[in-house]
């Protein structure tokens, strides 16, 4: 078996029973785009673009909902 393959197949799977479970529940889900956005995927297809803020304090990134 392939590994790397495996592993692939289970993160999409788990991808797709978040976006099930978003749905059911009226929710989103929260993930990093391939070029390194991170947004929100409404149940009804919306994809909506989060706002990171960095503090001076700290490298921290403030995720703004």
């Amino acid at each position: 078996m392939d590994f790397v393959r495996d592993l692939h197949k289970l993160i999409k799977l788990t991808g797709d029973r978040a976006r099930l479970d978003a749905r059911a529940n009226g929710t989103y889900i929260v993930y990093k785009t391939a070029n390194g956005e991170i947004v929100k995927e409404y149940d009804n297809g919306e994809i909506e673009p989060i706002k990171i803020r960095r503090t001076r304090m700290s490298d921290l990134a403030i995720l703004m909902f």
